[in-house]
């Protein structure tokens, strides 16, 4: 099984940058900590209801709990782990939680052509990109092979509400939906208390609704795909949406001279070699723009970008510049993208 610690572990590039003076009469509760192998922010803005810390702290972890317990892949006895381990094919009743998850899953591999795929375990571990190990380029028979027992189509059946195994082995692992989930049920936690204004993020992963406390929309930093600089590359205002990045910049092997990603494209069974370093999504909410920036960073911009218009998704890719000397970036954004931006 894949080290899905190491795994879920998306590179942090989209980041809320520092908060302004607060609002006059508005109280802003800050909270940190851990999750799903990363770190979480949450800012709250108390507005007209008066809600203590301790108060959104609790919100906070009941929410976080209710998607550990559903989609966790670390914890054993968590509702998707114990599908994992299941070596049967019956239909299994989920949760309402993972249900949304996994028909959301499958909604964006369709429109994403198969690049979002929750399957992937056999081909990551293949390319020791899992547990730890040597990272090796493996032969086109194993990559087939893995591929047999990877893909949606290949290994799920999918309903409302039940999940299936069409193979005894598969295995589905949601590091690349889960965060996003997870940051959209805190918010929907602080809005049961009365909060409007907040933003909430999870390894980079995020969701921002109303007004920062400056009372303008949340100022978010895009990172610059460089694995030896964290510099801000873009900065947008976000408002009521979800917004999440994905780089294939820091996890790499090279070998014979040729750099191979963990990006993995489940189509192909082997790393992305196109030159979009990094995709940004805004999309309704934080779940979609997580599974959309993996689809959009492994589909390129050439691709990502026509299924983009297609699909009215904003998204803003940045290419590594084939003609510059040195390091240099060149951004691309979808018209959805701009739309909200300018």
């Amino acid at each position: 099984m894949p080290d899905m610690l190491q795994f879920s572990r998306r590179t942090f590039m989209a980041m809320p940058l520092a908060l302004a003076a607060c609002k006059p009469g508005s109280a802003v509760l800050e909270l940190s900590g851990f999750t799903m192998g990363t770190t979480y922010t949450v800012v709250a803005i108390e507005g007209t209801t008066s809600v203590t810390k301790a108060e959104v702290a609790a919100a906070i972890e009941g929410a976080l709990s209710v998607v550990n317990k559903s989609m966790s892949n670390w914890k054993p006895d968590s509702e998707i782990s114990r599908f994992n381990a299941a070596q049967n094919n019956a239909p299994v009743s989920v949760s309402p939680e993972l249900a949304e998850v996994m028909n959301a899953a499958e909604a964006v591999h369709i429109a994403s052509e198969g690049t979002f795929d929750t399957t992937m375990g056999p081909l990551i571990e293949l390319w020791g990109f899992g547990a730890p190990g040597e990272k090796s380029l493996p032969g086109d028979a194993d990559i087939a092979a893995a591929q047999a027992r990877s893909g949606h189509a290949n290994t799920l059946g999918l309903s409302e509400n039940t999940l299936q195994k069409q193979q005894d082995d598969a295995q589905v692992y949601l590091a690349a939906i889960g965060k996003g989930y997870g940051a959209d049920l805190i918010g929907r936690a602080l809005e049961e208390l009365g909060i409007t204004d907040y933003m909430v993020e999870i390894g980079g992963d995020l969701y921002a609704s109303g007004r920062n406390p400056s009372g303008t929309p949340w100022q978010i930093g895009i990172e610059a795909p460089n694995a030896l600089d964290r510099g801000v590359l873009e900065v947008v205002g976000v408002s009521n949406v979800g917004l999440a990045s994905s780089g294939d910049y820091r996890n790499y092997f090279e070998q014979n001279g040729q750099r191979y990603s963990h990006v993995i494209d489940p189509t192909t069974g082997r790393p992305i070699t196109h030159r979009t370093a990094s995709a940004t999504v805004i999309a309704e909410n934080a779940m979609l723009a997580d599974a959309w920036a993996t689809a959009m960073l492994i589909l390129g911009h050439d691709r990502g970008l026509e299924i983009a218009e297609e699909q009215n998704l904003a998204v803003m890719f940045i290419d590594r510049d084939a003609e510059a000397s040195d390091l240099r970036f060149k951004k691309k954004a979808s018209s959805a993208f701009n739309a909200l931006t300018t």
